[in-house]
Parts: structure tokens; C-alpha cells; sequence
């Protein structure tokens, strides 16, 4: 889509980012505001992660690269300064010699009322289903509505607004406001400033075991 101003609207696009938490459950850990995403060697294994509402500001999304474990993985770094999540659930499978493999599960935010929130989140993702659509964040009768682009597709990458930044030249993407729904995403990495989860609820479960804590997310 060629639109730039007013609100645009995706659905189902595959290179948009949800944030996630990773398998440590690292809460309210403060971090530089720098690009920091690739910045950390993965473990080479993809984490599922579903939303039902993530509502954010700042979105912006470049290529990149996040190694680790002796392997290269292509990458969507997608960003947003702040973010709020409604019904988070993360999931990675963990193969145990000699017992099988675990489900290490993770759910926290509460719905509107009391939503997972964060700050300065990149996740290296590769694949993404949600409904989406990115505004200018202003409302319609605001006198500047007209005036601030919805999203800019095909941006520098190394001007990028906020705090997630690509090389110069390459390909990039970033709009003030981003709001998906029915979000489900794999990634490889997630690293942010912090991360305040509310209910929050770990489970380590047999895959073999019944009940829904046996399964991933998706």
C-alpha cells in the first residue's frame, strides 16, 4: 500500500513485530536505549509468542542479522519505544536427554485493565500473523492530522525515529502509532528496557503431559 497519510491498514502482514519476553523472564531490567538486539548471541532456538491487543508507539523495522550457536539467522528487527500487551503468551519447547521435551510457558497481562507494558522493545523475528494498522497516532480532528505521515515504507534505515536504528542505505519502515490484534509471531530474540508483567504465570511442563500447559502457545 502507497498511502502515507492517515491510517493504514494490513492485515495479516507478515513482517510486523509483537514483543515478546524472553525465556529467563527477565522483569524491569534496565538497558541502554541503543540498539541492542543483535547485540547478544542467540540460542538458536525460536520462541512462539501470541497477543491479543498490543497497542504502540515508534514502530520501526529494518533487516538484520542475529547469530549464534555457530548459525546466521535472517531477521525483521521491529521496534517500538513503548508498548502495552493484552493476554501475552510465550512458549519454547526444551528437549531434556532422556526425558523428552518440556514446554516452557509463560502468560502475564490481564486484558485492558492491567496490560503487560514495556519500553525500547527490538525482537529479530521471523514470521507473523496479526491484523494491523499503522496512524499518525493523532486523531481526526486534530488540526495536525493532515500534516504527520501514518507510515513511511521504504525509509533510510539509519533514520529511523526512536531508538531502533539499521545500517545506512538498507531498506527500513516506521510509523508513530502501531495497533495489532490476534497476534501470533516466532522470534529469535527480544531485548528491551523493561518489561512489567502483570499475573505473571511460568510453567515448565511435559510435552507428553495433558492440559494446555503441555502446549505452545500456537
Amino acid at each position: 500500500m502507497s498511502q502515507t497519510y492517515g491510517k493504514t491498514s494490513w492485515k495479516r502482514f507478515a513482517l510486523v513485530m509483537v514483543p515478546s519476553i524472553a525465556a529467563t523472564a527477565a522483569i524491569g531490567v534496565g538497558l541502554a536505549s541503543s540498539a541492542l538486539a543483535a547485540s547478544f548471541s542467540v540460542s538458536g532456538m525460536k520462541f512462539k509468542v501470541t497477543a491479543d491487543d498490543l497497542d504502540g508507539t515508534n514502530f520501526a523495522q529494518y533487516g538484520d542479522v542475529v547469530s549464534g550457536s555457530g548459525a546466521a539467522h535472517p531477521v525483521a528487527i521491529s521496534a517500538f519505544d513503548t508498548a502495552s500487551i493484552q493476554h501475552l503468551c510465550q512458549s519454547v519447547p526444551i528437549p531434556v536427554p532422556g526425558l523428552g521435551t518440556y514446554i516452557l510457558k509463560l502468560h502475564a497481562g490481564n486484558g485492558a485493565t492491567d496490560p503487560v507494558t514495556a519500553t525500547n522493545l527490538m525482537i529479530g523475528l521471523d514470521s507473523l500473523n496479526a491484523d494491523a494498522q499503522f496512524d499518525n497516532g493523532l486523531k481526526t480532528d486534530d488540526p495536525n492530522y493532515n500534516k504527520v505521515n501514518g507510515i513511511n515504507i521504504g525509509q533510510d534505515a539509519a533514520t529511523l525515529p526512536g531508538h531502533a536504528q539499521g545500517m545506512s542505505s538498507m531498506f527500513g519502515q516506521s510509523a508513530p502509532h502501531a495497533h495489532l490484534t490476534n497476534v501470533q509471531q516466532t522470534a529469535w530474540s527480544t531485548s528491551a528496557g523493561t518489561f512489567k508483567l502483570p499475573g505473571l504465570h511460568l510453567t515448565v511442563t511435559s510435552a507428553a503431559a495433558p492440559g494446555d500447559d503441555a502446549k505452545e502457545c500456537y
